[in-house]
């Protein structure tokens, strides 16, 4: 019962906020796939790309949406195949998403139907230009080649997305192809 009064303080927006890490067991994959990110390093270095192309004008309007909440959804969207409307609405109702979004405390605000929008999600994404995306992708290789999860010797790095089932021609499809072809 104590709980349910518990949630129910904090459904209403009275109560504490709620700890996220205490409703996200250490098993789920978007658990364990959150905590694999360099995030401190990737969100430096989107900020100062950030700073550099696109300078401050004001500091009136709604507070910017923190760079780790942004670059979590953008990954996890392309990670679970779902739409910008779909990730946004996870943020606010899934507590695995908004621990790989790096929010450790939530509390429901009644006034916004999102914490994201899509539209700022896009806006995000269009941002991310080519220097950007190399540099973020040679943050990760690091990362986890120090951490052990992959070999250089085996690292490749296809900044390409495919859709799922279709047939791209690459130089491993190729040589798996001739070799397999009898010769005359």
């Amino acid at each position: 019962m104590g709980l349910v009064r518990y949630l129910q303080h904090w459904l209403s927006g009275t109560g504490t906020p709620l700890h996220v890490a205490d409703f996200v067991p250490d098993t789920p994959p978007i658990r364990q796939w959150a905590d694999t990110f360099p995030w401190a390093a990737l969100v430096a270095a989107s900020a100062q790309s950030f700073a550099q192309r696109f300078p401050q004008r004001s500091s009136r309007g709604r507070r910017p949406v923190p760079i780790r909440v942004l670059l979590a959804l953008e990954l996890l969207k392309h990670e679970l195949g779902g739409s910008d409307e779909d990730i946004c609405h996870r943020l606010r109702t899934d507590f695995a998403v908004m621990y790989a979004c790096g929010l450790r405390e939530y509390q429901a605000p009644r006034s916004q139907a999102h914490f994201v929008l899509p539209e700022t999600l896009c806006e995000f994404r269009g941002r991310i230009d080519e220097a950007l995306m190399d540099e973020l992708i040679a943050i990760q290789a690091a990362a986890a080649m120090e951490e052990g999860l992959v070999s250089p010797a085996h690292l490749v790095i296809d900044t390409f997305p495919c859709e799922q089932g279709s047939q791209r021609v690459t130089d491993a499809t190729t040589l798996y192809k001739a070799q397999k072809k009898p010769s005359r």
